[in-house]
């Protein structure tokens, strides 16, 4: 089972220790900490002295004053986090299986306060020499591991830590404590979330930040005491008050976590700690005399304190001794946090059971007093008072002040949360941004900040919603999600006496966060939408973000949702829903129910004297949803009261099917009624009464909507589509098309060969292609050089020859004429006819028809042209011919007759260059087609060259331009499909049903049709729109796929009918192939992200962030490392999930091709040598570095011993170097040897820590590298010489590439790519994507190849 984020508590009480423990100085009768509530079947009296904030401790070491965020947005990242935290030590921490406790309490016992009082005066002997506490809230993690990831025959880790925090304070001030016992701390750092099996490990983090919830992306106050494994090495020998493991801190009662000071004030410990014969830090300390370095408080600096020796008492952890002890009775008070186990639901604990939202991650702790959540509270010295901060509430509002604060509250006709306030009953408008990253059935659509606007009618509870811009796949899959104008139903429903909306609660300051399971799929999404307050003309100013998995929907199904209800729970600073909600997709008369389940929290900063309701219900009695697919607008309507719920009793009865106590089936939903009243329904793809369901076969009922070319097979509760053998799923992801011929390497740019201009590719049967030389270039066709053509004297010796890549050409000299092969004097001949050079040279025509067929000389006139009438010497027969000295067809008559009367001839016009090369093939230049080799030329009938030509004996065709030159790359083989040659025209779409009607009416209209008139309105393929209108009446209905109007559809004016034609969809369809989102031109980075490659074009050096986007989704992989091909235009990936290695052509629709698939464990680092036309690998799995073609050929070890943990490579294909790192965290190195494996040598290996990043410049021939231990961006020479450091403070690097006078890396803490000045060393950009997870490899893409031989 996997291991919960963090354990999630609201408490109102405090309850016993689940073990043994308790304060190491013993507690006396009638003394310890008091707490509220129950605990171990007794109640205690509240605290004196309430802590002085609202303390939620998370299982990953760390205390925070707001709710948790998801585990993977802290867990990881270095300071400062997006939210305060008070962190011992950060880390990804484990208590599941019975490893370790964390336990929590108030005390306020003296032995506790005097021994936390003498650790504060030794920090601060000047400013806190007399100060006592009156209280202390204690946080222990005992014997807590390192979340890890067992296999079956791993064992989990023996290495357990120990440490613990202390809040300490008085009415005026507050300080905090962190302890950590001699050997308590076993491990450093834990591997990060979303490694799978790349082994990293990333240090814990120790100190307080203040958090920023305006902008997650920008740095907040922060002090970190350790963050590397030197620094946390020493929290157990050193100190900053003299006692080693002991460190304070001054928190203060100023501001939320400015202001965090470090003690260091050369003080030693005044007030002596008793301990028992049995005392826990006596077994752990020694004790000596030594005064603490001064500690100087910096902004995000780490700061420790070093200790030679031992301070002169040792840290008492407060609250923890040896078992036997002795343990007041009913005094001592903490509480245990279980953590989930696999047979039981999560375990919470909570005076009010609707204060758990789901998504809180911490342990929440109630006192008497509210106290803001978002801040610490301060003492009635500093109590804000409503003469002080009045300004804080609305002009329409009055302050009260309170015994610990002040609220705001809306004066009459006004209502709000009195910081914001609106007039009752007016009508509001609401403005925002949308964003989203969704999987729509298997396609991923993302939009970013398109616009949102609601209009809001507080008269009567109606909200209408429309969102613009979203891509229309996701916008027609988001009709269900009618929860995202949900939101503005609940914040302004029309309030029935007594009920206040949302708007009344939270104001326009809060967060809403909405998971939606659809089934049957399960495809889940998650919208979180955040309110900024109020604009302009009170306009309120709205975020949303959609990110998950949504079902496709058809463009033909209309979405219908029936009115419901929906019951809301509340508490001082939360909101939660969850239910189902059924919905219906409209087919003409098809419809099919399907359902979903949400479950909703907004959190907002109430009033803390507020008396909320405990639940109320909002009744939405209208709800629509609709698509306008003209003007891509997504709209949502509804109309909302809200009020009390029934039966609103202090702990009402919560119905079966919200606890999960009913007893419908697993493939039946529970349908909740009256009360405790429900029914069972099977679910959609079932039938029976909800306690027997048996599936139902729409394959065999013919309930499918598999289309043509596809093979229905029923699953349990649906059904899948798969195409039939030779057939594919199309692009729509709908249909299933022929099979794409199989791949063809000369077609697809995937072969080896010469540039086109210089080579021809000829496939091959199951086999790579051949290359071959085209005419004029000599070669093996991978490499082909022009021939000099001219040194074989091919042209007349009165003519110049001329040499050109791949040809040359011919010209006679001044004072002779001709084509080059044959000069004449100018002047010297005149240039005969085509009819007198017949008679001359018979010999030279070729066979065919008349007029030169068997053996017959042609008759001329005086001016040289063919005479009408032609007669064979020899066989008397005669016929006429045209200007050409073509014959007639039916002219012809036999020997002894008539002869034909022909016409005057026509004059003699020019023949064209095909003509000619036909007539005379002797004379056409060897060289290159058409007419090398004894190809005559085919000419269309005005004696142009035809676009295609085919030799007549060889079988070879290939395409020619204008001047009858051979395109390059068009040559095919004998036998094969001749190449496509020229521009086809275009054919025109017969006109549709809906054109045709639409023409037919505009002509009856004379063109003109008046206002009141009925014209059809047809889409842009010709299909009929869905939504129909007559003319300006405002009447508007749906129509079907003929135009025919759905009966129940037609509105009045000044309303719009929801129309989107379809038919249900299956509920898995065929996908389209994944392909690449082709880059623009110029120079850009690529980077590795889980399951996509990821591309940020760069302007000169900057990062152009908003154009960044995904080039290449990979679904089920884990891309790690990366590299580019800049002859062939082709991207490599190292995927460790899938343990192969594949590229993809950068060019349109391109797809990936797996190169390498067996052999590989945990292939990560990656490197292309575009010379050798090779690649190599590192496997950190197997220890290996190998090599191989860049199709995957010729593969082989280069190196697999003195290999411990093999992580990235680089290559220098002009020096042929290859250089790689090893992290062994024993003995790390860089080493370096020749690409094929020769002079294999260590290159660095003296200060270094974890070399996870490698680059070779090949401008400034510099190899650097990135290391994620010492925290150092250093480079050398390839030799070892000239080392320096460029940057040393990087957080966790990951894969570092250099470009121009930058490097650019990712980064593990920032979960982004970082710019950094090679000259400066400075941190010049960043670029976060929006989706946060680790980036892995990154290369830098150019448009030319870098350092290529001349």
């Amino acid at each position: 089972m996997e291991k919960p984020e963090v354990f999630v508590f609201s408490l109102a009480g405090w309850g016993h220790a689940a073990s043994g423990l308790s304060a190491l100085c013993p507690t006396p009768p009638g003394r310890g900490g008091t707490w509220r509530g129950t605990a171990g079947g007794g109640t205690s009296a509240p605290p004196e002295h309430p802590a002085p904030l609202y303390p939620q401790v998370g299982t990953n070491g760390v205390i925070s004053t707001q709710d948790f965020p998801r585990e993977t947005q802290y867990v990881d990242d270095d300071f400062p986090t997006d939210f305060p935290v008070i962190a011992p030590f950060l880390a990804d921490l484990d208590t599941s299986g019975d490893r370790g406790n964390i336990y929590y309490r108030q005390d306020d016992s003296p032995d506790v306060l005097d021994q936390a009082a003498g650790y504060i005066q030794a920090g601060f002997p000047r400013t806190a020499g007399s100060f006592v506490p009156t209280d202390a809230f204690i946080a222990t993690w005992e014997n807590v591991g390192a979340y890890q990831e067992l296999s079956q025959d791993a064992e989990p880790s023996e290495k357990l830590n120990t440490f613990q925090a202390v809040l300490a304070y008085d009415d005026e001030d507050t300080y905090a404590i962190f302890l950590y016992p001699d050997g308590g701390l076993q491990f450093l750092g834990t591997r990060p979330k979303e490694s799978y099996n790349v082994q990293l490990e990333l240090p814990a983090r120790v100190g307080f930040s203040r958090g920023d919830g305006d902008d997650p992306k920008r740095d907040g106050l922060f002090h970190s005491l350790a963050s590397s494994e030197e620094a946390l090495r020493h929290l157990e020998r050193e100190s900053n008050v003299g006692v080693p493991g002991v460190w304070v801190f001054h928190v203060g009662s100023a501001a939320p976590l400015e202001h965090v000071e470090p003690g260091g004030g050369r003080g030693t410990v005044q007030s002596p700690v008793h301990h028992g014969p049995g005392d826990y830090a006596h077994a752990l300390y020694g004790h000596a005399d030594h005064a603490s370095t001064e500690l100087p408080a910096q902004r995000g600096t780490e700061a420790t304190s070093p200790h030679p020796g031992h301070g002169p008492h040792a840290p008492a952890l407060l609250g923890i001794v040896p078992r036997g002890l002795p343990v007041s009775s009913g005094q001592e008070r903490s509480r245990r946090l279980h953590p989930d186990e696999d047979s039981g639901a999560r375990q919470s604990y909570s005076a009010n059971p609707s204060s758990y939202s789901s998504g809180h991650h911490g342990v929440g702790v109630e006192e008497d007093v509210h106290f803001n959540p978002d801040v610490f509270t301060y003492s009635a010295a500093s109590k804000e008072t409503c003469a002080q901060h009045h300004g804080r509430c609305s002009p329409h509002a009055f302050c009260t002040d309170y015994a610990t604060g002040v609220c705001c509250h809306c004066r009459a006709t006004y209502y709000g949360n009195g910081r914001q306030c609106l007039p009752e009953g007016a009508v509001h408008r609401l403005n925002g941004k949308v964003s989203g990253s969704l999987t729509v059935g298997r396609a991923s659509v993302r939009f970013q900040d398109v616009d949102l606007h609601a209009y809001i009618v507080g008269s009567d509870g109606r909200t209408y919603t429309a969102i613009s811009g979203v891509p229309q796949p996701a916008a027609r899959a988001l009709l269900p999600l009618l929860p995202v104008g949900g939101l503005f139903a609940w914040l302004f429903a029309l309030e029935e006496p007594g009920a206040e909306n949302g708007f009344s609660i939270t104001g326009a300051e809060f967060t809403q966060s909405l998971e939606v399971t659809f089934y049957p799929g399960e495809e889940t999404v998650h919208v979180t939408q955040t309110a900024e307050g109020l604009g302009p003309d009170n306009y309120l100013n709205l975020k949303t973000h959609i990110q998950g998995q949504v079902p496709f929907l058809p463009e033909n199904v209309t979405v219908h949702i029936a009115p419901y209800k929906e019951l809301y729970q509340y508490s001082s600073s939360a909101v939660t829903s969850s239910a189902h909600r059924e919905y219906i997709l409209a087919a003409g008369t098809a419809n099919q129910t399907l359902l979903y389940r949400l479950r909703q929290n907004v959190t907002f900063a109430g009033c803390p004297h507020a008396r909320l309701p405990a639940r109320q219900q909002l009744s939405v009695t209208r709800a629509f949803a609709l698509y306008d697919s003209q003007e891509h607008v997504l709209r949502y309507a509804l109309a909302a009261r809200i009020g009390s719920a029934r039966g609103d009793a202090e702990n009402p009865l919560v119905n079966p099917c919200h606890d999960n106590t009913h007893v419908c089936e697993a493939t039946a939903r529970c349908q909740p009624g009256v009360g405790m009243e429900y029914t069972c329904e099977c679910a959609a793809g079932y039938r029976g009464d909800g306690r027997g369901c048996r599936d139902v076969d729409e394959c065999s009922e013919g309930l499918s909507q598999c289309g043509p070319f596809t093979v229905c097979l029923n699953m349990p509760g649906s059904y899948r589509c798969e195409c039939r053998g030779g057939y594919q799923p199309a692009e729509d992801g709908q249909a299933c098309v022929p099979l794409a011929p199989p791949s063809n390497p000369c077609e697809d740019g995937s072969h080896p060969c010469a540039p086109a201009d210089r080579a021809r590719c000829l496939p091959r049967a199951g086999g790579r292609p051949t290359c071959e030389c085209l005419p004029g270039y000599a070669g093996d066709g991978i490499d082909c050089s022009d021939v000099d053509e001219c040194t074989r004297n091919p042209c007349h010796p009165a003519a110049t020859c001329y040499n050109t890549p791949g040809s040359f050409s011919c010209r006679c000299q001044p004072g002779y004429e001709g084509d080059g092969f044959q000069c004449t004097r100018e002047g010297s001949m005149q240039r005969l006819t085509p009819c007198q050079h017949e008679r001359l040279y018979p010999r030279a025509v070729p066979p065919g028809p008349s007029p030169v067929s068997n053996g017959h000389v042609p008759q001329c006139d005086e001016e040289g042209r063919y005479r009408p009438l032609q007669c064979h010497g020899s066989t008397g027969h005669c016929w006429c011919v045209d200007a050409a000295g073509q014959e007639i067809a039916g002219t012809r008559t036999a020997p002894g007759s008539t002869p034909p009367r022909c016409g005057s001839p026509e004059p003699v016009r020019q023949m064209t260059p095909c003509e000619h090369e036909r007539l005379y093939p002797r004379a056409v230049p060897p060289g290159p087609s058409p007419v090398g080799n004894g190809h005559v030329p085919q000419c269309d009938e005005e004696g142009r060259y035809r676009p295609l030509q085919c030799h007549g004996s060889t079988g070879y065709c290939w395409c020619v331009d204008a001047a009858g030159q051979e395109i390059a790359g068009t040559r095919t083989a004998p036998g094969s499909t001749p190449p496509r040659c020229g521009s086809p025209e275009p054919t025109e779409r017969p006109r549709t049903m809906c054109e045709r009607w639409r023409q037919s009416l505009l002509e009856h209209y004379g063109g003109s049709p008046r206002h009141d008139q009925y014209v059809p309105q047809c889409e842009a393929g010709g299909a009929f729109t869905p939504l129909q209108c007559h003319g300006d009446s405002g009447y508007c209905w749906c129509v079907d796929e003929n135009g025919r109007e759905i009966q129940g559809t037609r509105s009045e004016p000044g309303s719009t009918p929801p129309c989107l034609p379809s038919v249900a969809p299956p509920s898995v369809r065929p996908s389209p192939r994944p392909d690449v989102s082709p880059p623009a031109t110029g120079t850009f980075l690529l980077y590795a992200q889980g399951q996509q490659i990821g591309y940020l074009p760069l302007n000169g050096t900057r990062l152009q962030k908003e154009a960044a986007k995904t080039l290449l989704s990979l679904h089920g992989s884990i891309v790690v490392g990366i590299d580019y091909d800049c002859r062939e235009k082709m991207i490599y990936w190292t995927d460790v999930a899938g343990r192969t290695i594949s590229r993809a052509s950068l060019e349109p629709g391109a797809e990936p091709e797996t190169v390498i698939n067996s052999g590989l464990i945990s292939p990560e680092g990656l490197a292309v040598d575009h010379l050798r036309r090779a690649m190599f690998w590192t496997d950190s799995g197997l220890d290996k570095i190998e090599r191989a073609r860049l199709d995957g050929s010729e593969r082989r070890v280069l190196f697999d011993t003195e290999l411990v943990n093999p992580r990235a490579i680089a290559v220098d294909p002009v020096r042929g170097n290859l250089y790689w790192t090893d992290w062994n965290r024993e003995a790390p190195k860089i080493e370096t040897s020749t690409v094929n494996g020769a002079n294999r040598r260590v290159l660095v290996n003296k200060d270094i820590g974890l070399p996870n990043g490698l680059t070779f410049d090949p401008f400034s021939k510099l190899l650097c590298w990135a290391d994620a231990g010492t925290k150092h961006l250093e480079c050398t020479f390839p030799d070892g010489a000239g080392r320096r450091v460029i940057q040393n403070n990087l957080n966790y690097p990951f894969s570092i590439i250099s470009y121009a006078n930058h490097f650019y890396h990712t980064d593990w803490r920032r979960d982004g790519v970082i710019a950094i000045d090679k000259e400066t060393g400075s941190f010049t950009d960043e670029y976060l994507p929006e989706q946060r997870s680790h980036l892995y490899g990154i290369t830098a893409v150019y448009p030319y190849c870098p350092g290529a031989r001349k």
